[in-house]
């Protein structure tokens, strides 16, 4: 990447998205001290003052905040109910464009497998953000942002702020697989239901968390999807039929 591309500025790292990704995920910094919404945040400002988007740097970065999300979820969780780390590092397809990204190789592929799934630039970026016209009809259901997710997952965690910490927990602890079978019967085929409702049995953080990684997992494999009736509503999942 090139000195005028985007830089993530933080207390304990300054630098490009995919080196902070590099370094965390060899344990030379505390994701546990990375605030992704405030990566969000800069990225935004960051397009806001160029007026422009670089589809290359945005197809990085959907996938890094994607990732880190994803490795943050992880981390939170007790080590006995992680998904194995060999798994996810072999199979999941998530981690080979990782690798290829943190090489600085191959972001026109990234900018193209965006491209194959048919999701519009100015659906998930804007330069200037406009209030949606309460009046006008919905023409049609629109793709989620993984803006949208993560801010949809932080609230749900929010509700546990308070409560006491989910790692001294040792009763009722469920693993990602318990909780795709559990998502698989909660959400039958052809059925549509509001995100926040796939956390409303949760009794902790770590529920909650394992939940999410779950949908994810769900997600991935096309069994679940995520959609948007209009800008910043209500997210829902849907079950599709096979």
């Amino acid at each position: 990447m090139e000195d005028s591309d985007y830089k993530v500025k933080l207390e304990i790292f300054e630098g490009p998205l995919d080196l902070l990704l590099y370094l965390i995920k060899k344990e030379e910094i505390d994701i546990y001290n990375v605030s992704l919404e405030r990566i969000t945040r800069q990225y935004l400002d960051y397009i806001d003052t160029f007026q422009a988007l670089n589809i290359e740097l945005a197809s990085e970065f959907i996938v890094m905040a994607a990732n880190l999300m994803y490795i943050k979820s992880r981390e939170l969780l007790p080590q006995d109910v992680q998904p194995p780390e060999e798994d996810a590092e072999e199979n999941d397809p998530r981690w080979e464009l990782i690798r290829q990204l943190v090489e600085y190789k191959k972001f026109k592929e990234a900018a193209q497998f965006l491209g194959s799934q048919e999701v519009k630039s100015d659906e998930l970026f804007v330069t200037t953000p406009e209030l949606p016209d309460l009046d006008a009809p919905v023409d049609s259901v629109g793709q989620v942002g993984i803006f949208d997710l993560i801010r949809a997952f932080q609230r749900i965690l929010k509700r546990f702020e308070n409560a006491s910490d989910f790692r001294e927990i040792v009763n009722d602890r469920f693993t990602v697989a318990d909780k795709i079978e559990h998502l698989l019967q909660t959400v039958p085929v052809g059925a549509r239901i509001k995100f926040e409702e796939l956390f409303s049995s949760a009794a902790s953080r770590g529920e909650v968390i394992v939940t999410f990684l779950a949908m994810l997992e769900l997600i991935k494999l096309n069994h679940l999807q995520v959609e948007q009736e209009q800008l910043l509503g209500e997210i829902v999942v849907v079950r599709p039929a096979v």
